[in-house]
């Protein structure tokens, strides 16, 4: 019965024509992670300030989660890439894969820039005495060079202790190809990549179990440092336009794009397909980093919606790296109100340009807590508009943010079930 499971996950996906049956394990997880989720944000909204006393729970479970990241990226990918066969046809599937990524990122943009030129929020307003943020002072805007750089590091461990993870995934690509030249001489190294992906998978499975206690730390802890339910709103208020068309845009993707491609190209109910992502989803919310998120997406794409793992720890790591729909989208939002607020009027030139920044520093954008910001100063300066015009936006960025790693989770965990089925995935070599 062993064999027979792992059968079916080696076909690639559901055959073409048939809806993709969801895996009906893990409800009791499921329903335990969704009460964590509920209870913080209640907590958070009704206690106020007193609950920021349990960010360290939370905060042991998101380093827990940050510390399988490394040796599950580097493995998975390399078994992954391994598994592919094939260099040439492996390299076909890699590129479909980012082929349907920046098609994706680039619809967010394209569907962002339409709202904000619709809703024009930042019409109207009469900013004063703007300044940089000071987390920002001192940054230099990122550029291409400096995007192209940081897909290679002279220094791997220090990649590692940093959590960079662009590199780590080019070198695992690299060395999983590598391996795939090698024959015999490469067995004994993909068994040892294969029993470390396999102890990060189950390490994953157990630490889920605490998920709904660090997701309810986090997201009870953020809400109540942000000055409990009354606070947060009033931050919402003060740009409730601008945050409106940031949430509307996140909505529409997450909920109809993204849905519909999952249905018509990945053959899967999406309702029951979220249902089985469920945990990844709650789990991107509470940390705000895909990053962190990412062995938990893993976990739900393979053992609770059936996506072949061949496919999924291909696609999904490279995906939390260079698939940032949400990311992109708000950046380009942000960009626009920016420049309606401080009266100026940008050009098609400079649309064209924004819609190009934004989808290329989006791959640039770190998988962690308001990457975002800092690959914003790229795009405002390739249209020469004001730095200091992000004070309007960080009041509130950080709930923003959790609504956009959402969305670039979301599409990470679509791309998953859609590549599995039309990328072109090689049969596994026997």
């Amino acid at each position: 019965m062993r064999r027979d499971r792992g059968e079916k996950a080696r076909r690639g996906g559901p055959r073409r024509g048939r809806i993709a049956p969801v895996r009906k394990d893990g409800s009791l997880l499921f329903w335990a992670i969704v009460t964590g989720a509920v209870g913080g944000f209640a907590s958070g909204i009704f206690v106020g300030p007193p609950m920021a006393a349990v960010r360290p729970a939370g905060d042991i479970f998101l380093t827990a989660l940050r510390m399988l990241i490394v040796p599950l990226v580097m493995a998975s990918l390399a078994i992954g890439v391994s598994s592919l066969g094939d260099v040439r046809r492996a390299g076909r599937f890699g590129l479909t894969t980012i082929a349907y990524y920046l098609a994706t990122t680039a619809a967010a943009v394209l569907l962002g820039m339409l709202l904000v030129n619709l809703i024009r929020p930042g019409e109207g307003m009469q900013p004063a005495g703007l300044a940089l943020p000071e987390k920002l002072a001192g940054r230099t805007p990122t550029t291409w060079i400096d995007i192209l750089k940081s897909f290679v590091s002279p220094n791997l461990i220090e990649a590692m202790a940093k959590m960079d993870i662009l590199p780590l995934i080019v070198f695992s690509l690299a060395f999983g190809a590598v391996l795939t030249t090698l024959g015999e001489k490469a067995r004994p190294v993909l068994a040892f990549f294969d029993g470390v992906n396999e102890a990060m998978m189950k390490m994953v499975r157990l630490l889920m179990w605490a998920a709904p206690v660090g997701i309810f730390a986090l997201i009870a802890a953020r809400l109540g440092e942000a000055g409990g339910g009354h606070a947060a709103w009033r931050e919402v208020q003060s740009i409730g336009a601008y945050a409106g068309t940031v949430v509307s845009g996140l909505a529409i993707h997450g909920l109809l794009v993204l849905p519909l491609l999952l249905w018509l190209l990945g053959r899967r109910a999406p309702g029951a397909f979220a249902r089985g992502m469920g945990p990844s989803l709650l789990t991107a919310f509470s940390t705000a980093s895909s990053s962190a998120t990412l062995p938990v997406t893993l976990y739900c794409a393979t053992e609770r919606n059936g996506v072949s793992k061949r496919s999924a720890e291909f696609v999904i790591p490279v995906g939390a790296t260079i698939n940032m729909d949400g990311t992109a989208l708000y950046e380009a939002v942000a960009a626009i109100f920016i420049a309606q607020a401080t009266g100026h009027d940008l050009s098609g030139t400079q649309m064209v340009l924004i819609f190009l920044t934004a989808t290329l520093a989006s791959i640039g954008a770190a998988g962690i807590p308001e990457a975002g910001l800092v690959t914003m100063l790229m795009v405002l300066t390739a249209v020469n508009l004001p730095l200091e015009g992000m004070g309007l936006i960080l009041s509130i960025d950080w709930l923003l943010d959790r609504f956009r790693t959402t969305v670039n989770v979301w599409g990470d965990a679509v791309g998953s079930a859609v590549l599995d089925r039309i990328g072109g995935l090689p049969p596994e070599q026997g």
